[in-house]
């Protein structure tokens, strides 16, 4: 039998439900219910070459005091000495990689190092510039894509001084930025992020830094401060019944419990209040049926606004480097691309030109000669549908029209993640789609029921990257996320309990 005091079920035991549970202060019992055999989420390391490959979340966005995952693996010894160094502590990346790169265009060869930075220059200042439409009521456009491309486009005439030949160039380079930015934001297409809503993320300061050991070093060090027992592996939830009054099988005059969790193995745990973890990926595909009375229509509803795309990654492992030791991005520009142009859709013969390029695995003492290269969006999803085999063989075809090299030796090996597919993800990360706003990430984080006054309160909380509303689609969002949910149930724990009305 467990204990007398409050039951807790957290469901996912990624950094949020790992979070939630190291938070959870010996109040009563805790179980977390985790769908996959091992813990961590969409923090997930994997033996690959002769290192470790993140197939999941890759940095640490802005290692720095205020970063409670950098802090956590600063305490845990999980850094390297680099991470802890002040001054790269105070740099302000603004969420995009400072590494030393070089551009490869379509045409075979190294492009123009100035070319490319004006045209970089251009688009991380009308980046900027959408914060100043933060609060407007009447945006100039919908999307961050829509309003970077009209600006674009005002801008053409006076580009490169007017030269054709490098005004196209910079058009192909603006149009790998806009790529890039997919992959940041986890979408298929800036025209589908909003413009207004965009600026409240927070980027914060450090020089982003990943794990010598692998992220899932965090997980587990979190994993190892529970309890034995508190966390079941491979133990599926199908749904959660709430708002009701269930008894332990039985114990007929025993406690009533308002949450019944039910299993896809059959097994049910009774709790006074469920933390609900899962991504919105999974959230937005099963909600109807996974939460039974189903959820207030206004949640539901903020769960169908919020956006929710993929951003993959492809490793190549190589018998030696054919960049130089110092490079440490290698980025790939279609030189006949134009924001200003359509897209070609066409899936299966073009995918592999939505990829924005590769970073270097450093140091290749540890990784071997590694590259992983980044690809978001619909041409991403078609990705995972591919073999191994024609993956390799479009990332050879890339690697050899870029270098201008027909002989390139081939990789010697391949590893991708497949988010999408992942039944219980669905995606990679959140963000703010035209059509929603923060108010939708705030509704989504509201506990269950909605009424204060409901004498039992909590029943279902929510946390996870989606309920943050400037840190969403970071680690960092998501284990505040599960602290704040751990919060508000240790409140509720302290209060005075109520006297019943007689």
């Amino acid at each position: 039998m467990e204990g007398s005091g409050p039951r807790v079920v957290a469901v996912g035991a990624g950094l949020a439900g790992l979070g939630a549970a190291q938070r959870l202060r010996g109040h009563g019992s805790l179980r977390l219910l985790e769908a996959a055999a091992r813990v961590g989420g969409r923090v997930c390391t994997r033996p690959f070459a002769s290192g470790l490959a993140e197939m999941g979340a890759h940095w640490i966005h802005g290692p720095s005091p205020g970063n409670p995952v950098f802090r956590l693996a600063s305490q845990y010894g999980l850094l390297g000495p680099e991470a802890a160094r002040e001054e790269n502590q105070q740099v302000e990346g603004g969420g995009h990689p400072p590494l030393p790169s070089v551009t490869y265009g379509s045409s075979g060869k190294v492009l123009n190092a100035q070319a490319v930075r004006e045209a970089r220059d251009l688009f991380y200042a009308l980046l900027a510039s959408t914060r100043a439409f933060q609060g407007s009521k009447e945006p100039p456009w919908p999307s961050v894509g829509q309003y970077v491309r009209a600006e674009i486009a005002r801008t053409v005439p006076t580009m490169a001084g007017g030269q054709e030949d490098a005004r196209r160039l910079q058009l192909a380079v603006l149009a790998a930025c806009l790529k890039l930015e997919c992959c940041i934001s986890g979408t298929h297409s800036m025209d589908l992020v909003g413009l207004e809503p965009f600026g409240e993320y927070v980027s914060l300061p450090g020089l982003d830094c990943t794990f010598p050991g692998g992220y899932s070093s965090l997980a587990e060090r979190l994993l190892s401060d529970l309890p034995e027992g508190a966390v079941l592996l491979n133990k599926a939830v199908r749904t959660i019944h709430w708002q009701g009054s269930f008894r332990e099988e039985g114990d007929d005059g025993g406690r009533v419990f308002p949450v019944r969790v039910e299993c896809e193995d059959g097994d049910v745990f009774l709790a006074d209040h469920v933390i609900v973890t899962v991504p919105l990926g999974f959230l937005k595909e099963r909600h109807q049926e996974f939460f039974q009375p189903p959820l207030p229509e206004r949640k539901a509803q903020a769960i169908r606004n919020l956006g929710f795309g993929t951003n993959n990654k492809i490793f190549l492992e190589f018998e030696q480097p054919f960049w130089e030791p110092e490079q440490q991005l290698l980025e790939v520009v279609w030189e006949d691309e134009s924001p200003l142009e359509e897209p070609d859709a066409d899936l299966e013969a073009n995918w592999f030109k939505k990829l924005i390029g590769f970073v270097v695995l450093q140091p290749p003492e540890q990784h071997g000669h590694v590259l992983c290269g980044f690809i978001a969006g619909k041409e991403s999803e078609h990705m995972e549908t591919l073999s191994d085999a024609e993956v390799l063989s479009a990332m050879t075809h890339v690697l050899r029209t870029m270098t201008g090299n027909p002989d390139l030796p081939a990789p010697r090996s391949v590893l991708r993640s497949r988010w999408h597919s992942a039944p219980y993800t669905r995606g990679s990360y959140s963000y703010v789609a035209v059509g929603s706003s923060g108010d939708d990430i705030d509704v989504l984080a509201q506990p269950l029921p909605e009424d204060p006054r409901d004498p039992r309160p909590l029943q279902l909380l929510f946390a996870g990257e989606a309920t943050h509303r400037t840190f969403y689609s970071t680690t960092h969002g998501a284990l505040l996320s599960g602290w704040r949910e751990a919060e508000r149930l240790n409140q509720l724990f302290q209060a005075p309990v109520p006297a019943p009305q007689s």
